[in-house]
């Protein structure tokens, strides 16, 4: 199963109401993602499992799940956010010294502890890369003291979208085999073209564990092609968001069949929501 982290009562802390953090960096990914560095101004979140969320305040303007994509000194955190609307618009524009609120953490984490000496395989598409990152970085880590590999497969529409180009380095220096694909090139771009799933399709190399996040229906087409090409249908776990709202499970406005996905995920296996992912929604 995935990895059930400290909830915020568990650590002292109201997990309806956010703490102020401020925004000491800003980053600006792509024309329209950002990555936010916050530290406390008030009492600091619980440790942050990778694959974990928070709940992001714009104070006047409302509130939106977002995935930790790292950790810094002093209690700080990274949130890469892209503007899509109105809260994430004022996120992605806030100025360094702004405060924010945040509560959490909250859900499932990707299980680390138990890749750890095994073969795995995370694969990205677009924005989906950012809750990954922390779980690369340890994966990364555990591999470096095993035999093991680890493949990372990144989708994105195209060379200007492609993020944490930085990190992206440091993992292939670090032994990780790096592969990048494209839908649509340009005249700079030199590598892959395609989707995600098609590359993996094309490399059909068994995983023994997979890590997977990006939009729906490329996590279900990506399942499918890893399971076929030899990995466990119950080592591959994805990343799912579905209208986070209350975040501890209460509203029920996340809810997938039985799954209240802001308790029960984000990060889930396959095995477990494969059948209820087939169904279309209306």
């Amino acid at each position: 199963m995935a990895v059930l982290a400290r909830t915020p009562a568990e650590v002292g802390l109201d997990p309806l109401q956010p703490e102020p953090y401020e925004v000491v960096a800003r980053v600006v990914e792509t024309a329209d993602v950002v990555t936010l560095t916050l530290e406390p101004r008030g009492r600091q979140l619980a440790d942050v499992e990778p694959g974990q969320f928070v709940m992001l305040w714009g104070f006047g303007v409302g509130e939106i799940p977002i995935s930790v994509s790292g950790l810094g000194p002093n209690g700080a955190i990274n949130l890469t956010v892209r503007n899509v609307g109105a809260v994430s618009a004022s996120v992605v524009n806030c100025e360094l010294g702004a405060l924010l609120g945040v509560r959490g953490p909250f859900g499932t984490a990707w299980p680390v502890a138990e890749a750890t000496g095994l073969d795995a395989v995370v694969v990205a598409g677009g924005l989906g890369l950012a809750p990954l990152r922390l779980a690369i970085d340890a994966l990364v880590a555990s591999a470096s003291l095993t035999s093991s590999r680890v493949t990372l497969i990144i989708g994105s529409r195209e060379p200007a979208q492609l993020l944490y180009p930085e990190h992206l380095q440091r993992w292939i220096d670090a032994g990780v085999n790096v592969v990048v694909t494209v839908d649509a090139a340009d005249r700079t771009w030199t590598g892959a073209v395609g989707t995600a799933t098609a590359l993996i399709e094309r490399l059909a190399e068994p995983h023994q564990i997979a890590f997977v996040c990006g939009p729906e229906i490329m996590m279900t087409t990506a399942a499918r092609a890893l399971i076929a090409s030899g990995t466990p249908a119950d080592h591959v776990y994805l990343s799912l968001e579905r209208n986070m709202h209350c975040a501890i499970g209460h509203c029920g406005r996340c809810q997938l069949g039985p799954l209240i996905l802001c308790r029960d995920g984000a990060v889930v296996r396959w095995s477990d929501v494969g059948d209820l992912m087939e169904v279309r929604q209306r």
